[in-house]
């Protein structure tokens, strides 16, 4: 029950949304989730740890926003969309890699007690790439049948607090 309380919350304050679906905004994030994805790569190779870490999970975060925006659904909240991911697409595993990819951009982007190893920047883009690629693979997939799925549940769900 919290988890609906919070998205409509957001979807008060507009910044959650069910607007029209959109390939062309969804393409346009999947195309920056490979430039970040990328530019991890360039900052491990310069051993900039901290920042690699950073543009790996902004890399796996853009390419939800592609499969979200794919089926209509805008979300400026980072935990939300982890949410319909886990709830809507119901992809558990995904959802915990990427919550896994956000604690670590929090933790080396905003805190100073830790050890980061190359080898941490390397798992964490393969994590981000596999992450990456089974969010292309869940878009390739979506159809408008189950993009009326998804987007008939979150209307039932941000529907449950207008009725009271």
């Amino acid at each position: 029950m919290k988890k609906i309380q919070f998205l409509i919350k957001l979807s008060k304050e507009g910044r959650f949304q069910i607007i029209e679906p959109s390939d062309e905004v969804s393409e346009a994030y999947l195309q920056k989730a490979d430039s970040h994805l990328e530019s991890a790569k360039i900052l491990l190779d310069s051993e900039k740890f901290e920042e690699c870490v950073s543009m790996a999970y902004y890399g796996m975060y853009h390419a939800l926003l592609a499969a979200l925006f794919k089926c209509g659904i805008k979300s400026e909240n980072h935990s939300a969309s982890i949410l319909v991911l886990k709830e809507l697409f119901n992809e558990e595993d995904l959802a915990a890699e990427i919550s896994f990819g956000k604690k670590e951009r929090i933790d080396k982007q905003y805190y100073t007690d830790f050890k980061l190893t190359k080898l941490d920047c390397e798992d964490m883009i393969k994590r981000a790439e596999n992450f990456i690629i089974r969010i292309k693979i869940i878009i390739n997939q979506l159809n408008e049948e189950k993009i009326l799925q998804i987007r008939d549940k979150l209307n039932t769900v941000l529907d449950l607090n207008q009725k009271k």
